[in-house]
């Protein structure tokens, strides 16, 4: 998982009126959600070769490169030269998305020893939940269908997660993958607040680089990977920390721009889908029929929430 790209802005400051969605924003969204997807596979591929702390510190590190680089040529080509790349507001509000970024990255690669691929993305796309109940406590207005949504969404987490009505056999990666949906939820609302400040590329490259250096801090105290370890994994980590990392989010800030929000949140919701199909073409991981079912529901829960909660928010504008 990346970091959540819906709710980036309220609503009410993104259209005014709603913006019409092209085919070549749609193709990219659709092409972003794809390599999103499969990188639940490659972590999970990767968690059989890499301790956490070591396979989520390197991708992320290189995904700050990637984005460093894209950066560093957009600005030549602009502006040929260097100049004000950053200030002391985007340092300060990149670093404290770096910080709850690792805790939320983090918990997610800790759930791949315990959970599969596909349980992991549609767990962790609850977040979509946890955001507006946080937003209880800032004040802001739920519909309520959002707690019909929510409540449904329960209904399939326990399904996907519960076996034969037995609590005692939910899965630590399930609650692992759980805390992390909540952190990135936080990650969600703080992206909300500091984006209409910093630019939201250079935001992500700080992010990310801060979450890199502090979790490949952590592999060294707590883990002991070997060179040879990192060259099993190497397939894997260039595909999260490249395509995942880099040119995902590249292409998911280029794709926004062409469409609108509604359009681009229902296209992000099918990264969990495309993760459960990656992960049973991929790697055999085929959920049972309990656990489908408890998908279908999550996901039908998180589609019908988002329909409801951008034309809540667009009349209240």
């Amino acid at each position: 998982m990346n970091p959540p790209v819906i709710s980036v802005r309220r609503v009410c400051d993104i259209i005014s009126p709603m913006r019409r969605s092209s085919p070549k924003g749609i193709i990219l969204l659709l092409l972003t959600a794809l390599i999103w997807g499969i990188s639940f596979v490659a972590q999970s591929v990767g968690s059989d070769v890499l301790e956490p702390f070591a396979y989520n510190g390197i991708r992320t590190f290189m995904g700050a490169v990637v984005l460093a680089v894209f950066i560093l040529v957009t600005e030549y080509s602009k502006n040929r030269s260097f100049k004000k790349l950053v200030n002391r507001k985007l340092l300060l509000h990149g670093t404290i998305l770096g910080l709850v970024f690792t805790f939320a990255s983090n918990f997610q690669q800790f759930a791949f020893n315990d959970s599969s691929a596909g349980k992991i993305a549609f767990i962790t796309a609850l977040y979509m939940f946890f955001v507006p109940v946080i937003g209880i406590f800032l004040r802001r207005r739920i519909h309520p269908v959002t707690w019909i949504c929510v409540f449904a969404a329960v209904i399939g987490l326990y399904l996907l997660s519960v076996k034969d009505g037995d609590f005692t056999n939910i899965n630590k990666g399930d609650i692992l993958a759980l805390i992390c949906a909540f952190f990135f939820a936080v990650h969600i609302l703080l992206i909300d607040k500091f984006v209409a400040e910093s630019d939201g590329v250079k935001l992500s490259c700080i992010q990310f680089a801060v979450a890199g250096v502090i979790t490949l801090v952590l592999m060294f105290i707590f883990e002991h990977p070997t060179a040879h370890d990192v060259k099993l994994a190497a397939v894997p980590l260039l595909y999260s920390g490249i395509m995942s990392c880099g040119v995902a989010y590249t292409l998911q800030m280029v794709g926004q721009k062409y469409t609108n929000p509604v359009t681009a949140s229902l296209l992000m919701c099918l990264e969990s889908v495309f993760a459960v199909l990656s992960a049973a073409l991929l790697i055999k991981e085929i959920p049972t029929l309990r656990e489908g079912i408890g998908c279908v529901v999550i996901f039908a829960a998180i589609i019908v929430s988002q329909i409801v909660e951008f034309r809540f928010r667009n009349k209240s504008c």
